[in-house]
């Protein structure tokens, strides 16, 4: 096929016209379009990141650990989602930060628009605000509430989500208290702005997390087979919450 042995800046024209979902496709059209695009950082994926990122997310720091465009506009395509969280909670203008309104006597969450049931995934998350009395990071299936009465540790709350409350240390699933976590002795309490990692590996069905670049360890083992939302809830007024997508976690 004669398209599949173009020069490079012909592919660049080509494909700086097609559509974010259709130049996914056309990724497995050919060997050479899968080759072309495998290049995270050409100038087909800079300009799909300048169309698809807003400004404040590309001028910030919040993607400073993501390194390609296409990474960029992948962590974009599973932060979270603006019609999947509490009435209580919308999406900030980056498009990866929520922030919670200052509703009494209510805990509100939000789920990543793109839940995963296979293969390994990464993400960071940290608050930008006060934790309050319950502040948990973690994962829910696509009926897991999203908000509730009251101040309670509602991710964790059901057998549908499974969550790290930051305030006490301890984790939560099916509404019990699951232990302590991380397993040593006066283990730091998290600090505002801290990047918490999730790793959810789907193939061994464990939850684990890291700080900065320390291990924690597995919180959670033999998660269901079906596909698990990052989410978190929140109780304090005007805290905001900040997600970003890495991708498959590093080993070692």
């Amino acid at each position: 096929m004669a398209a599949a042995n173009l020069p490079s800046p012909v592919y660049e024209v080509i494909f700086s016209y097609v559509d974010l979902p259709d130049l996914f496709n056309c990724a497995l059209v050919c060997k050479s379009w899968n080759q072309f695009l495998q290049d995270e950082n050409n100038s087909v994926w800079r300009l799909v990141c300048l169309r698809t990122l807003s400004k404040e997310a590309l001028k910030g720091d919040i993607l400073s650990n993501v390194l390609t465009y296409k990474g960029k506009v992948r962590s974009f395509l599973h932060s979270w989602n603006a019609n999947d969280c509490s009435r209580n909670v919308y999406v900030s203008a980056n498009g990866f930060t929520i922030h919670r309104n200052p509703v009494a006597q209510s805990t509100d969450g939000s789920r990543g628009k793109r839940g995963f049931n296979s293969g390994r995934h990464a993400w960071e998350i940290w608050w930008e605000g006060p934790l309050g009395t319950v502040a948990v990071v973690g994962i829910a299936t696509k009926i897991a509430p999203m908000q509730c009465h009251g101040y309670v540790a509602l991710l964790g709350g059901d057998d549908q989500s499974w969550g790290w409350n930051l305030v006490d240390n301890y984790l939560i699933h099916n509404g019990d208290n699951q232990g302590n976590f991380p397993q040593c002795n006066n283990a730091p309490k998290y600090e505002v702005g801290e990047r918490i990692r999730v790793i959810l590996d789907m193939e061994d069905n464990y939850l684990a997390f890291e700080r900065g670049y320390e291990f924690l360890g597995v919180a959670f083992r033999g998660l269901p087979s079906v596909n698990l939302y990052p989410s978190v809830s929140a109780v304090y007024g005007n805290t905001e919450i900040t997600m970003v997508y890495l991708g498959p976690p590093l080993d070692g």
